[in-house]
């Protein structure tokens, strides 16, 4: 069994960084943001928590 969780985003997140607003203090480490948008997941160097972008990139990013 894995402690790696997958958090499902949109473009209303970004930019998206972790940890996010909301999490529990245990888990907290500096704020790092994350390029999701370059092949559709990402995962944090910190925690290892998984993001997946999910629905239609924002006009304007490549």
């Amino acid at each position: 069994m894995s402690d790696k969780t997958t958090v499902e985003v949109t473009a209303h997140d970004l930019p998206l960084h972790c940890p996010q607003p909301g999490a529990a203090l245990a888990g907290l480490h500096p704020r790092v943001f994350l390029d999701v948008l370059k092949s559709g997941e990402v995962t944090c160097p910190y925690c290892s928590t998984q993001y997946v972008f999910k629905g239609e990139a924002p006009k304007g990013h490549h």
